[in-house]
């Protein structure tokens, strides 16, 4: 008897999620509102996260002598601590901005992506692809089929806007008429 692995041939296929991250319908309007929330959320929260910087240092010069009479290790320990915390996001606050933004931008692409997996799940499984691959990982010297790039395939399911280019090599490359797509010019 032959193995299950030796009947059933190995099929691969590649995906580029960057790729599929470009074709999304309303790019200009994720991206306004990753503005907005830079604009007003992130530069309200800097401006508050300065003044209570302000403040606790303001509070730590004159309260730190009184707590230095009196003894008071454990309370100026607190307030030294809470200075220093609200220092190291003013410091580093441009790596605080940068992943707040790159947070809300995968809340903002959460539904897309979301709806771009399940057409990719549905696509392997109705070719019957053993394996998919990350676009990044293949070889810059070996340009597979364009017939086995998903993220064409999910495209063209999702019907969303393809470049002209790709959407005529991958039908010259399938010999097939994908389904009806808006093209891009």
């Amino acid at each position: 008897t032959k193995s299950a692995s030796a009947q059933t041939p190995v099929k691969i296929g590649y995906f580029d999620e960057q790729f599929m991250i470009s074709l999304h319908p309303n790019l200009q309007g994720l991206d306004s509102a990753l503005q907005s929330y830079g604009k007003d959320s992130l530069q309200a929260e800097y401006a508050y996260t300065f003044k209570a910087y302000q403040r606790a240092d303001s509070n730590f010069k004159k309260d730190s002598i009184e707590y230095a009479s009196k003894k008071a290790t454990a309370a100026l320990e607190m307030a030294t601590t809470e200075l220093n915390k609200l220092k190291y996001k003013l410091i580093n606050w441009q790596q605080y901005q940068q992943e707040a933004m790159q947070q809300k931008q995968e809340q903002l692409l959460f539904p897309f992506k979301k709806k771009v997996y399940e057409t990719l799940n549905e696509i392997t499984a109705e070719n019957k692809y053993t394996w998919v691959l990350n676009a990044s990982a293949l070889s810059p010297y070996y340009q597979p089929s364009i017939g086995d790039n998903l993220a064409i395939r999910v495209a063209l399911k999702m019907k969303l806007a393809l470049p002209k280019e790709y959407e005529e090599a991958f039908r010259a490359a399938t010999g097939g008429t994908p389904a009806k797509t808006a093209t891009k010019k």
